[in-house]
């Protein structure tokens, strides 16, 4: 997935609105490239706004109020049941590829640590999915031991969670 992955960006959105109702804005700083979220997956301001916009659409999330702390009254946005469900969902499936490793299963990591909750469980689903690849895996070419070599590492990186948990 790559950095202007709708999909994903809607589903981070998603994700930190589901931990606390958040204004566009908190959301916005979150994602930046210097903040907690953005370290790992960091979205422009428009497309973090798109991603709202997107998710109010279908009901995933909806305004509860204007935060009057604030010098301009900022839509505090909260999650809907529907959204909950796919939150939950989502925190709860591995990646199917190996290459979203780095952006989307460490995300998924993440946000189950904000929320106290276990990552062993999910790196193990992991781990298992992945187990057939890398019997599968033969070193032919250049392309082939890249992709050997990668596994290998995503699995090292995957045992580590699950002891470390």
């Amino acid at each position: 997935m790559t950095r202007n992955d709708p999909e994903l960006t809607a589903m981070v959105c998603l994700a930190i609105v589901d931990e606390e109702p958040q204004h566009g804005w908190a959301i916005v700083k979150l994602l930046a490239s210097d903040g907690a979220i953005g370290r790992i997956w960091s979205v422009s301001r428009p497309l973090t706004y798109r991603a709202l916009d997107s998710l109010e659409q279908v009901r995933l999330i909806e305004p509860t109020e204007a935060d009057a702390t604030e010098r301009r009254g900022r839509t505090v946005y909260t999650t809907t049941a529907a959204g909950r469900k796919k939150v939950s969902e989502w925190l709860s499936e591995p990646v199917a590829l190996p290459r979203d490793v780095r952006t989307e299963l460490l995300l998924k990591f993440v946000f189950r640590q904000r929320r106290q909750l276990s990552i062993a469980s999910l790196a193990k689903q992991q781990r298992e999915l992945f187990a057939p690849m890398m019997r599968n895996e033969k070193n032919e070419d250049v392309v082939a031991l890249w992709r050997g070599e990668h596994l290998k590492a995503v699995d090292r990186f995957l045992q580590a969670v699950e002891e470390t948990q």
